[in-house]
């Protein structure tokens, strides 16, 4: 995993609702609704939430048909496994990207 991934991750994960959402997800995928119901907060910030979780590699959403052809978002979370220890965090550092130096 390279910094940016990591502190993208770290990021991601650095919420209450979001660490909520990842554990309910630990027990097993969930579709939107439910999920939102589960967690107590609106589908629109559900997807907000999601959709961070989403881009730093943690949860992944698949669109599935039920058997009346109802659309359904399906979450489930994804194999990351990230062990922080002092030599993971230093090489993490090192690949960093720099910031861009503003133009003037």
């Amino acid at each position: 995993m390279t910094g940016d991934e990591l502190v993208e991750m770290l990021a991601a994960l650095a919420n209450p609702i979001r660490l909520r959402i990842v554990a309910r997800l630990a027990e097993g995928r969930q579709y939107v609704s439910q999920l939102a119901r589960e967690i107590g907060i609106s589908r629109p910030l559900l997807h907000m939430h999601l959709q961070r979780l989403e881009a730093a590699g943690v949860v992944t959403g698949n669109l599935e048909l039920s058997g009346d052809g109802k659309a359904m978002k399906y979450f489930e979370v994804t194999g990351f496994d990230v062990r922080l220890t002092a030599a993971t965090l230093a090489a993490a550092a090192a690949t960093i990207t720099p910031p861009r130096k503003e133009q003037t």
